[in-house]
């Protein structure tokens, strides 16, 4: 069964990094968009960032210039590297990756999710 494994969460300080990481554990045939999601509490799941197979990135108004999208399609893994974080990014963050399956059909699948709290 394919599915998304996530790591790279956890408690930082105001102005400190993370790094995500989003891989596909299964076959497939290939992985097309890729993309971040966070969700507080209280609020609705938003998109933090997106990249396309070919790398063009995408980014929610609030985390340009401060997070950076990646990929790498040998391990059909996607990245997320959070820079001066702040205490309003503290979500629990999804990736969510669009793949072409061995029997040739789109799934979009999601990962469980990765709590990332900003706190001094």
């Amino acid at each position: 069964q394919v599915q998304l494994v996530e790591s790279g969460g956890g408690l930082v300080q105001p102005g400190g990094s993370l790094r995500l990481s989003c891989a596909v554990s299964g076959s497939i045939f290939s992985s097309n968009a890729m993309g971040w999601y966070r969700q507080a509490p209280g609020k609705q799941r938003e998109l933090v960032a997106a990249i396309t197979s070919g790398g063009s990135t995408n980014y929610a108004d609030s985390v340009k210039g401060r997070f950076t999208i990646s990929r790498d399609n040998p391990k059909n893994t996607v990245y997320l590297q959070m820079n001066s974080l702040k205490p309003e990014d503290t979500a629990v963050y999804y990736c969510n990756i669009d793949c072409r399956t061995v029997a040739g059909t789109i799934v979009s699948l999601w990962g469980q999710g990765t709590q990332v709290t900003v706190s001094s």
